[in-house]
Parts: C-alpha cells; structure tokens; sequence
C-alpha cells in the first residue's frame, strides 16, 4: 500500500452534475492506483445550509452510488459518511481552539456564500474550514486534490496544522500537499458562463446531471447558450468575452483529454450547430453509462449502505488512532 495517502470528499446535496465529475470525480478515479484513497461523503458540511432530513437521506445514497457508478472501487479506497466518524468533530473543536479568528475572517468563500446577509449566516458557515482541516489532518493526509476555490482552505489547514506543532512543541502533524491535477475543470453554467455549474441553480437546464439520459443530455446542449460567431483560436484571448463558448469548448476538452488548441484546431471554422452534436455524442458516451450503473445501485440501497457502513469502520479505525494519540498530546486524559 502506498505511504502517500488522499483524503476529498463532496458534499451530498442534490444531485450530482458534470462539474463534479470532471472537477473532483474523474480525478478521484485516476488517483486510486497511485495514493491510499479517503473518500468521503461530507454531510456533516451539508448541515451549514438548511436541508430536508428526507433529502439528505437520499443525496447521501445518490452521492454514494454515483462514486461508485463513475469508478471508484470500494475495495481499493475507503468511501465512508463523515458523521460517522466521530473524531472528526472531536479534533474540529481542538483545531477551533488553535485557529485564529483573523484567519476565518480572511476565507474568501465565507464572504461569497453568505453575502450581505452575513450576520444571519449559521455559525458553521463560518467555521466550516477547521472542520476542513480536521477532515484532513485526522487521517494524517499527505496530499489533497484542489481546485482553485479551495487552495485557500488548504492553506488555513497547514497554518493550523503549523501552529499545534508549535504549540505542542512536536512535529505531530506532518504538513498536507495540494494536488493540481493537470485537467482541472471549472465548469460553468449552460445558461451562464460567468456563474459557476451548481447543484442549486433553479434551471435545470443549467447543468448537466450525472442521472440524465440521453435524451436530457442532447436537449440541454442544444438549448446551451452560445453566440452565433464561428469557432476561431481567438475565443480564448484575454480580451474575448465569449464565456459561453469557452465554457462548452473546455467541456469536450476535457472529456476528450485533448488540449484547448487540438480542440479549436479541429472545429476552426465551423458553427456551434455543429459542435454541438459532437459534444452532446461524447456527452452521452461518458454520461449514461454512469446514469444507467446509479440506477442500479440505487435498486439496492441495502448494498449501498453495507458499502459505506465497511467504509465507515475502516475510516474510523484510522481516526481512533489518531485522536487519541492527540488528545494524549494535548493533556487530556
């Protein structure tokens, strides 16, 4: 088994869409030969949100059979829910008391999600970034896949981590490592390209859900908004405002693992008419197998929860271990 170890996880509130596939999922798969894999279901993060406990329920089960629907072999990784795991609460409360709050106040994601209504916002809102870093450092992670909107959050975890060695006079906690993966989508809405794909939007249309079928797939590309200028190597100058465009052509490069500019050089020329038929083909060729293996695992929930519930024990061997290894450190009994 490999001595470099990942921890990740999504959060399970609704469905989950192509943005999370190409922005975490694909990456969890290919990552699952080279390091010792924690993947994680993070519902208690989905509390900071207001939410039906029926719809947790089931975003949980959808999260849980899409991870193993586009891949991820329970057998190789450890694919657990965080609430079940106790000790992540438990050294997020140790960490809350190491973290400054000059440092909370700095998390930019804080400042977006709760807007100008941030006095109303829950408490865990805020302090979600220390349960973030207890996630991480409870399985002493070596490295952690991140995306641009949470390098931020990667960071806050090793100044925490930083400061308890200090404190402690120890070098307990060795420092995690970020993972850039090399294709890191950021996809965009199908009806904005300057707002992020989200699980949230009203518009269904806005995104593309890992349970669509075919035919959703060919009706929300043919219904993407795009502009009416051909396909030419300027759409991605830095003064192009073709957001939309950009969107759906970093889409079919991504799931083609071809460059930008393979892309572009293959359809220079021609309209989004065209190109969209084969973005919606090459959707439908990685996409609907995933929908179709979700309804299969969703048939069964009692393996589904058999999966996580192995999951879970395991993970929580590890971070037993650990807590009360800090915890020993710390002075308590």
């Amino acid at each position: 088994m490999s001595n470099k170890r990942v921890l990740s996880g999504i959060q399970p509130t609704g469905n989950l869409h192509l943005g999370n596939y190409l922005g975490a999922i694909k990456n969890f798969v290919a990552m699952q030969n080279e390091f010792q894999c924690f993947y994680m279901l993070a519902d208690l993060h989905a509390l900071t949100i207001k939410t039906q406990p029926k719809n947790l329920k089931e975003s949980i089960l959808n999260t849980a059979a899409s991870f193993l629907a586009a891949g991820i072999d329970s057998k190789k990784n450890v694919i657990f829910c965080q609430s079940k795991v106790s000790s992540h609460a438990e050294l997020s409360w140790i960490l809350n008391c190491i973290a400054r709050i000059g440092w909370l106040s700095r998390m930019t994601q804080f400042k977006e999600k709760a807007g100008s209504n941030k006095e109303k916002a829950s408490v865990g809102l805020y302090t979600y970034p220390i349960l973030m870093s207890a996630d991480i450092l409870i399985y002493k992670a070596t490295h952690v896949p991140v995306g641009d909107d949470q390098k931020q959050h990667l960071e806050l975890c090793r100044d925490i981590a930083t400061k308890f060695n200090t404190d402690y006079e120890n070098n307990y906690f060795a420092l995690p490592e970020p993972i850039i993966p090399k294709f890191v989508a950021r996809v965009m809405s199908l009806r904005d390209g300057c707002k992020k794909m989200s699980k949230s939007d009203e518009s269904d249309l806005s995104r593309i859900n890992l349970t669509d079928t075919k035919d959703q797939i060919v009706q929300k590309i043919k219904k993407a908004k795009t502009d009416s200028d051909p396909i030419n190597e300027n759409i991605f100058e830095k003064n192009s405002k073709r957001y939309e465009a950009q969107n759906l052509i970093k889409i079919y490069s991504n799931l083609k693992s071809e460059t930008l500019d393979t892309v572009l050089n293959n359809f220079n020329g021609k309209t989004f008419y065209d190109f969209k038929k084969e973005l919606s083909e090459l959707l439908v060729e990685k996409i609907c197998p995933i929908s179709e293996k979700i309804k299969q695992y969703r048939s069964d929930d009692k393996e589904l929860i058999n999966i996580l519930k192995i999951g879970s024990e395991k993970a929580n061997d590890t971070a037993e271990k650990t807590i009360l290894e800090i915890k020993k450190i710390v002075g308590l009994l």
